[in-house]
């Protein structure tokens, strides 16, 4: 006999969770262990099409997902995908922006992937704490494509988001005052 609350069914909803910690775990893994020696100035070209394929893609699916909750698909998992593709989203731009901190006059303050890791956080919350900052056209540029890109993709991802779970309390209060 099992005990209350640690049954097949306790499993059954955790997995789900666990395996998206393991997820973003291995991504973040990933960003630090990667080699991306050849991305940056002596291959731009390469790097410009990983950068643009990478957030491309992550833009494609976060619209599927964003699609999937406004017509209320069944079946559809948008808690446990669009933070991980909001991490992905993250990682791109700061892969990116280490990257660009290779050519000299690019980056004043990132040095690290911990620096590009923190850069990217700090300008997706818009803090803008001026300790590291983009000082060449390019970082700049790239710069501005994050702001962009967080304010309408993932911005959107979040409202989705919130709006399935604003839709899955609604039904189980209504549920509850039925019985």
């Amino acid at each position: 006999m099992t005990a209350p609350g640690h049954g097949p069914s306790t499993w059954h909803r955790a997995r789900p969770w666990l395996l998206q910690a393991t997820a973003a775990a291995a991504m973040i893994a990933a960003y630090f262990l990667l080699p991306i020696d050849r991305l940056g100035p002596r291959h731009p070209l390469l790097s410009w099409i990983v950068f643009a394929v990478a957030l491309g893609l992550v833009a494609v699916l976060l619209l599927r997902q964003i699609r999937d909750v406004l017509l209320d698909r069944p079946g559809t998992r948008p808690g446990l995908v669009i933070p991980l593709l909001i991490c992905l989203s993250v990682l791109v731009f700061a892969t990116t922006y280490l990257a660009l901190a290779k050519s000299p006059g690019e980056f004043s303050g990132l040095t690290t992937r911990v620096d590009s890791l923190y850069f990217t956080v700090v300008t997706l919350a818009t803090v803008g704490y001026g300790d590291i900052f983009p000082r060449g056209q390019l970082a700049r540029l790239v710069t501005i494509v994050q702001l962009l890109y967080g304010g309408v993709f993932l911005t959107a991802a979040a409202t989705a988001l919130s709006r399935r779970v604003h839709n899955l309390l609604a039904q189980r209060i209504g549920r509850g005052s039925d019985g």
